[in-house]
């Protein structure tokens, strides 16, 4: 599975799969049921996975969220994932072991929980290995 498969949809719970997109809204799978269902337009907003970023200080403004994920998986043997109802200071000092140079101004707790828990998400199911996410960045 690729990250541009993957959109975040309002009101769903976790990491959906676009099955189709249609003018009114988009027809979307869950990843354990494997069920298809609609969302309409008016009622959810949709985030690629592939278009989601984190600001980080320097020059370059933000990363893409593969860039994230991929030094999350690399990091596991040495710092496993935070859970998501931690204290504000180990999500924190957890997301400055994987991603050093974040602006801490910028990205707030709440972006935090929200990467660690669809990285939890995607892994648990299988869909976060090394290989996936190398193939995501040839691309």
């Amino acid at each position: 599975m690729r990250l541009k498969d993957l959109v975040v949809v309002t009101g769903f719970p976790g990491v959906q799969k676009m099955a189709a997109n249609r003018k009114n809204g988009m027809l979307v799978e869950d990843l354990d049921s494997g069920k298809v269902r609609f969302a309409p337009v008016r009622k959810h907003q949709f985030s690629p996975m592939e278009s989601i970023s984190v600001f980080v200080e320097g020059e370059d403004d933000s990363v893409e969220i593969r860039t994230v994920f991929q030094s999350m998986y690399d990091n596991l043997a040495d710092t496993p994932v935070v859970k998501v109802d931690a204290k504000t200071e180990d999500l924190r000092a957890y997301f400055a072991t994987v991603l050093p140079n974040h602006d801490r101004e910028r990205v707030h707790v709440s972006d935090i929980k929200k990467i660690v828990r669809w990285f939890t998400f995607l892994h648990e199911r299988g869909y976060m290995t090394m290989e996936e996410v190398a193939d995501d960045e040839e691309e």
